[in-house]
């Protein structure tokens, strides 16, 4: 029998969307703390102190997270004196700031609230840190308890984002599906990870059908239905399905700890990390290619030759070169894919091999046109 106190995200969206954070977070102290991304704060700012100026909240300061999600960041941060002052954290920016402060939130106790200004991945929502080295490698993820108490999602500042992120975004997304229901296929699922699936079949059609116009939207800066509906796949959807597909913690025994988030696509990503060559290319484009590689490994032609498709009409990545990746590399790909949790949680018994001989044929179809 479960034992469980369960959290799903609660967000507002829209051009105003700021103009409720005083109501929100007045349950939970007057002072806040923003840390962020320099340019995502000020991108932020006006907006920000335009919504608090007659509510109680208080902006102690505006810190920059470190630029990178590692605990050395975390624990700076936490040694602050405004933050230690602060009864509550707001994070500002993409998914290193905001994972950098919900792991703060957690070590603190404080309660964060997030603001993203990309629409890059769902780490605002999520209660889970992808957390890294310092020289940029992969290293862990950090759990918290719950997702933020509340994300405001300000369509305006997202639409006026650099439009490379919302297209690294729109790749980042198109892997939850897939990744999920190939995690959770074979296994017994009980209500949590089976809501978690239902929602992942919801996340695929409205990139297909949106993205294009989406992504002109926000290359010519305007807010519109199409961007406001990628927006809320990329950071509320797949945001609500990782709460819902991952349940692991040092208070819950073995047996009842899962995690069918993702899989093979960020398992290129995560091999990815070390080398030099894949730096300059962001998260989303990688495992936008991810996915590729993960429907051929799953022998899965009917959904790779669709999303090749819709890789291609948006100049997402189809193939090695595009994100500096290298048939000589493929081993240490496959060396780190075998060390993280994604490759435990596969069905069966993961191969090697037979992954990096998806990664070669995927991007030997991908080099074909169409």
């Amino acid at each position: 029998m479960s034992n469980q106190t369960i959290y799903l995200p609660n967000y507002t969206v829209g051009e105003d969307a700021y103009q409720k954070v005083g109501a929100m977070t007045a349950p939970y102290g007057r002072k806040a703390v923003v840390i962020g991304g320099k340019i995502a704060m000020e991108k932020a700012k006006p907006a920000l102190l335009n919504a608090i100026e007659n509510s109680d909240t208080l902006l102690l300061d505006f810190l920059w997270y470190g630029g990178d999600a590692t605990m050395e960041n975390v624990h700076q941060l936490q040694a602050h004196p405004k933050v230690q002052e602060a009864h509550m954290l707001f994070a500002v920016g993409g998914g290193r700031a905001c994972d950098t402060v919900k792991t703060l939130g957690a070590l603190t106790g404080k309660p964060v609230f997030t603001f993203p200004t990309l629409a890059s991945n769902c780490a605002a929502c999520t209660s889970l840190s992808v957390m890294y080295h310092q020289d940029g490698s992969f290293a862990e993820y950090f759990y918290q308890s719950h997702p933020p108490l509340h994300t405001f999602i300000n369509t305006k500042v997202i639409a006026e984002s650099p439009v490379e992120m919302f297209w690294a975004g729109i790749g980042d997304a198109l892997s939850k599906e897939y990744e999920v229901e190939y995690c959770c296929r074979d296994k017994t699922l009980t209500h949590l990870p089976a809501l978690g699936l239902g929602i992942a079949k919801t996340c695929t059609d409205p990139l297909l059908k949106h993205g294009q116009k989406a992504l002109e939207d926000c290359r010519h800066k305007r807010v519109s239905t199409e961007l406001e509906e990628v927006v809320l796949t990329i950071v509320m959807l797949t945001g609500i399905v990782s709460n819902c597909a991952v349940h692991i913690s040092e208070d819950i025994a073995p047996k009842d700890q899962y995690y069918y988030n993702s899989s093979l696509a960020h398992c290129v990503y995560y091999g990815s990390s070390l080398l030099p060559a894949c730096e300059s290319h962001l998260h989303g484009e990688i495992v936008a290619f991810g996915v590729l590689c993960l429907l051929k490994y799953d022998n899965n032609d009917t959904e790779f030759d669709r999303i090749l498709a819709f890789n291609k009409a948006l100049g997402l990545p189809t193939t090695m070169a595009e994100i500096g990746m290298t048939a000589a590399d493929l081993p240490i790909v496959a060396d780190k894919a075998a060390s993280v949790i994604e490759w435990q949680s596969c069905p069966g018994t993961p191969s090697k091999e037979r992954f990096i001989e998806a990664i070669l044929t995927a991007d030997k179809i991908g080099q074909q046109k169409l």
